[in-house]
């Protein structure tokens, strides 16, 4: 998200206030994800039509949004890019996939001894924050509730931050001008780079 909004800017969307927040949070406990859905197809059929409703979180937002507004959530979003008053250049890096993963399972690993499981368990209390639904702290949550033990939490860790990688790779590819370099050939890199 943040590299759009460099690369092709962005909606100014309305942040909900969090009293807005807080009810459609108490409403989705009490009322569930279907009832909201129901709602949302109602109020911004266009939106529902075309968004991902499997995502509570989409569905939260754009209630949010036409709560706070008055306005459907589609008619804010233009969905167009703007004009940037700069030149853009994007170099992207690759690995081999098994030395990636590899990678990614050592510096959990490093997380871990460095105080990850106590820095999720200080946490707790507001697993119910969107801030806090990632990779590394949702698998602790779901250990400290007794979903599981210790050893599946670090795998789920392991697991879901090798499919993180995966799904960043799969949204980059979808830059053409990406430039991409193995992350080994520093002097293809350097030569690219001098050349711009």
């Amino acid at each position: 998200m943040y590299i759009d909004a460099v690369v092709q800017g962005i909606d100014s969307l309305p942040t909900a206030s969090p009293e807005i927040r807080e009810q459609m949070m108490h409403r989705l406990k009490n009322e569930g994800i279907d009832a909201l859905r129901a709602e949302l197809a109602q109020l911004d059929p266009d939106y529902y039509n075309n968004a991902d409703i499997v995502n509570p979180k989409r569905v939260l937002k754009a209630l949010e949004v036409i709560a706070q507004t008055g306005k459907t959530y589609s008619s804010l979003r233009t969905g167009q890019g703007k004009q940037r008053p700069f030149d853009i250049v994007m170099v992207g890096l690759t690995m081999d996939r098994q030395q990636l993963y590899d990678r990614i399972d050592r510096r959990v690993d490093a997380m871990l001894a460095a105080g990850l499981e106590a820095e999720a368990r200080n946490l707790h209390q507001y697993k119910h924050l969107n801030s806090l639904n990632t990779v590394g702290y949702k698998e602790f949550f779901g250990y400290f509730d007794g979903e599981y033990d210790f050893d599946e939490a670090v795998r789920l860790i392991k697991r879901n931050s090798r499919r993180y990688a995966k799904k960043q790779m799969t949204w980059f590819n979808r830059y053409p001008q990406m430039h991409w370099f193995d992350r080994a050939d520093e002097d293809a890199i350097k030569q690219f780079i001098l050349n711009v």
